[in-house]
């Protein structure tokens, strides 16, 4: 039996996350074969719609064994390749549906960071996400039912509720946050391990309501990029490059990263020595979905978690652009919630968040109980 939940997504996806018109190009670009039934049903949509969708599909396995003793020229190419792709296309829909997540796991440093900067940055940094219509989604395949602990079909139930909320009530509810956010200087996050100080003034927040990514419902802006002191200890794991970290606490001051530490303290460091960007903070961000409760081990999901917020050292957005560059982004997550040790929030010395229940009148339409 068809499961109409897939046509309904489809359908959002085109029509409400990327506003699909007549004529547009499209690329659906699918990160393992367990995404084609959703793929299929995007393709039949954007024909009917009148787009023209053109379709990829990248197999990590294979990735893997092309880049593992590749060239600086062979990456290059690769990029320029697919850059020049993107350059054509109006719209993009990216579906990550790998089979194993840790699959780029225990790659040279060298050959993460030419890949980085020869693909992932112009390919999707410079050219999707400046010139295009984009939108990031998971799919429920098994490998991410096995991640968050749950059954297939448990996790299907959790994938849909997420992925097709209102995200349109959602929106109007998140201006309240975003026009507080634009008149704030000084912000002040203390919590668990967590004491933090810095200046969004003058930095653009934006709203990010299911036309980015889906699951979506966060606030963003970012820090003055020097303006950052103090201390935080995230309580939410993050796997990068294929790299599990846990209770990943930094110290700041004027803005950079001055110590870091984690169950893996020397792969940390390395990913922050990056280039001179990765130890500041790109973006700051306060997770609103009402369905995501707990982490499942994937960022897409996890910053979206309702009473959390997320602090990222990396790369700036272009929409709360503070200058920062740097070829990672990478979001990390602490949920304030009691059962997670609880904390605060507080805008130029007002209490705006307490143990993640907005408790300024103006912003709770932002609760959870109002947002289902």
């Amino acid at each position: 039996m068809k499961d109409l939940r897939y046509e309904k997504l489809a359908n959002n996806l085109l029509t409400y996350s990327v506003n699909i018109k007549k004529g547009d190009n499209i690329l659906i670009e699918i990160l393992g074969e367990d995404a084609i039934p959703l793929a299929k049903e995007l393709i039949k949509k954007a024909e009917e719609l009148g787009a023209n969708p053109q379709f990829n599909i990248v197999n990590y396995e294979v990735l893997r064994v092309m880049i593992e003793n590749a060239t600086e020229e062979q990456i290059k190419l690769y990029g320029e390749m697919d850059a020049e792709r993107m350059k054509k296309m109006d719209a993009y829909i990216g579906i990550r549906a790998t089979s194993n997540v840790s699959e780029l796991n225990g790659l040279a440093k060298e050959v993460l960071e030419l890949y980085n900067k020869y693909y992932t940055v112009p390919v999707h940094f410079e050219e999707r996400v400046k010139n295009t219509k984009w939108c990031i989604l998971r799919y429920p395949n098994s490998s991410m039912a096995q991640m968050s602990k749950m059954n297939i079909d448990e996790f299907e139930d959790f994938f849909f509720n997420v992925c097709n909320l209102d995200y349109s009530k959602m929106s109007k509810a998140m201006d309240s946050l975003k026009d507080l956010l634009n008149k704030t200087d000084k912000v002040h996050i203390l919590g668990d391990r967590t004491d933090l100080t810095f200046s969004i003034k003058g930095i653009p927040a934006e709203k990010y309501m299911g036309t980015f990514n889906i699951p979506d419902g966060e606030v963003a802006t970012a820090p003055i990029k020097t303006s950052v002191n103090g201390y935080i200890t995230y309580n939410t794991e993050s796997t990068y490059n294929g790299i599990t970290f846990n209770n990943i606490r930094f110290e700041f001051k004027d803005g950079k990263i001055i110590n870091a530490i984690s169950n893996k303290t020397k792969e940390l460091n390395e990913i922050l020595d990056t280039d001179e960007g990765a130890r500041y903070i790109g973006e700051f961000a306060i997770g609103l979905n009402p369905y995501i409760e707990k982490p499942i081990g994937d960022t897409l999901f996890d910053e979206k978690i309702k009473g959390s917020f997320h602090f990222t050292p990396g790369d700036s957005l272009e929409e709360s652009d503070n200058g920062n560059r740097s070829s990672i982004h990478w979001d990390l997550v602490n949920i304030q919630r009691p059962e997670y040790g609880g904390g605060e929030i507080y805008f130029d010395d007002v209490l705006i968040r307490k143990d993640g229940i907005f408790v300024l009148s103006e912003l709770e339409c932002l609760n959870p109980e109002n947002l289902i």
